[in-house]
């Protein structure tokens, strides 16, 4: 009897996967950790609270279990808080989950390869195979011959019984070259991020680590610098984000823009751009004499030319500037399209769901191809 191959989809009812009791509120507590910027306390007492009410553990292993395994694996440790007390906080270990979790979560439909860099279409004498051909050029490194495919030719133009291998027989694999990127990504810390009920700030920091880590780990070559800017700019290193809290600041878009291009200056790279998370218009600049000018009504002209130099320059040092815009107001969004204008850049006016995706999708286009 012949047996035929069915094919299509099988619906079964949904189980979960086989998760330890610790491993099931580890998860949970990266979380956590993220929203309360590593307050270790804080996070534990909403740990509490949601057991309380989903029932996430049982008399066998309970919240203080947990916080056992946390010190015995390495994810917590004693340490002295800013008010002198003594108390717990987080490790680089965790540090280091709770990026790769923001990685999974936002870049989940990554492939998972091996260390790559940011390929150009232009073919030469780069340093990555592409499977393909060609005939030997004077100059072609020698260790570039293909000798099998070379031997194959003088045998297929020659004959075997008389064979030759001679300069026209050569043949090369083909190269491409490897565009190393220099990114700098610009997050708001204005009070805005928080304003009307609405936590902006978590999910850029989520975007934020999971790009260092696809960056650390599967672009080494790349670098990212990250800074926060609010009255002014100063960069951050990753193991700070999750710590990373909004202030009761202006948004001075102008020193982030600086700060920028300085940082920018500094590499070698041939390809750097910026990215620039942000909800609200600029309303801060400061002055040469170290005073502020700020004015949050509406758009201040002299604030948004000050802006557009800064644009304008970053076109000079063939820097594109990728904005998102977290915000839909009309006149914001005339201000972005003329700041975007002015640098040849781009910018995407987005709500927080999908931030994450935008910012991979526009990192692997950028990378893809050599900016001029």
């Amino acid at each position: 009897m012949e047996k035929s191959n069915k094919k299509g989809f099988y619906f079964k009812q949904y189980q979960a996967p086989n998760q330890s009791p610790f491993d099931k509120l580890f998860e949970i507590f990266k979380e956590l950790i993220t929203h309360t910027s590593g307050d270790f306390d804080e996070a534990i007492d909403w740990l509490r609270e949601l057991d309380k009410e989903y029932k996430l553990t049982d008399e066998q292993y309970t919240i203080d279990d947990f916080i056992e395994d946390l010190k015995k694996k390495g994810y917590i440790k004693d340490e002295v808080k800013d008010d002198g007390t003594s108390g717990l906080g987080i490790t680089a270990k965790t540090e280091r989950a709770i990026r790769q979790q923001a990685l999974d979560r936002i870049f989940g439909n990554l492939k998972r390869s091996g260390n790559g860099n940011h390929k150009t279409k232009h073919s030469g004498n780069g340093d990555e195979h592409t499977g393909e051909f060609r005939e030997f050029h004077f100059g072609d490194s020698l260790e570039r011959i293909s000798l099998t495919e070379s031997l194959r030719n003088a045998q297929i133009n020659n004959g075997v019984d008389n064979f030759m291998l001679t300069e026209n027989d050569l043949v090369v694999e083909d190269t491409q070259f490897k565009a190393q990127m220099s990114t700098v990504l610009m997050i708001d810390i204005s009070h805005s991020m928080i304003l009307y009920g609405e936590d902006r700030i978590t999910p850029a920091k989520k975007v934020a680590m999971a790009l260092a880590e696809l960056i650390t780990t599967r672009y080494p070559k790349d670098t990212l610098d990250i800074l926060v800017f609010g009255n002014d700019a100063w960069p951050i290193a990753i193991k700070d984000l999750p710590y990373l809290k909004v202030g009761p600041f202006h948004t001075n878009t102008v020193a982030g823009l600086q700060l920028a291009m300085d940082l920018l200056r500094r590499k070698r790279n041939t390809n750097k751009q910026i990215f620039m998370i942000t909800d609200g218009k600029p309303s801060c600049v400061r002055e040469r004499d170290g005073s502020y000018y700020m004015n949050s009504n509406g758009l201040d002209e002299y604030i948004v030319d000050k802006c557009y130099t800064q644009a304008q320059q970053a076109r000079k040092l063939h820097i594109p500037i990728t904005t998102f815009m977290i915000a839909s107001d009309p006149y914001l969004q005339k201000f972005v399209n003329k700041f975007t204008e002015a640098n040849q850049g781009k910018a995407f006016y987005t709500g927080l769901k999908g931030l994450g995706e935008m910012i991979f999708e526009d990192y692997e286009t950028n990378r893809k191809k050599r900016l001029k």
